[in-house]
């Protein structure tokens, strides 16, 4: 079983930046795809960012602001988040997809491993 750890949250002011990380345990790394979601209170858990071997993709709402990039030395995927807004305040969770070498999209974490979340707050 997976292990994945974020860090990288807190609070921020509007137009701000944060790094999010998340390590990652086992040999394997490299061959899933990683990505990042998030939830808001009251609202259901979104996709954000995932990067598999062939790219990456975003979620329209943080395209040109979000970048995901990962180190397979490290067994780390990172979340460079720039020009925050208020609206991108939620519980950010790291996740693993259920099998290797698949597409970096949303439908390749159902199954997946998640890490515990970090928080992100935006003040206006």
């Amino acid at each position: 079983q997976v292990q994945l750890v974020e860090s990288g949250g807190g609070l921020v002011q509007a137009g701000g930046s944060l790094r999010l990380s998340c390590a990652a345990s086992g040999r394997t790394f490299s061959m899933y795809t990683m990505g990042w979601f998030r939830q808001a209170p009251g609202k259901e858990r979104e996709f954000v960012a995932a990067i598999s071997w062939s790219g990456s993709n975003y979620a329209d709402s943080v395209k040109g602001r979000f970048t995901i990039s990962r180190d397979n030395a490290k067994n780390t995927v990172y979340l460079q988040m720039n020009s925050l807004k208020p609206e991108d305040t939620a519980v950010y969770y790291c996740t693993r997809s259920q099998n290797t070498y698949t597409a970096p999209q949303a439908i390749a974490f159902i199954g997946g491993s998640w890490g515990q979340g970090t928080q992100v707050t935006v003040s206006s």
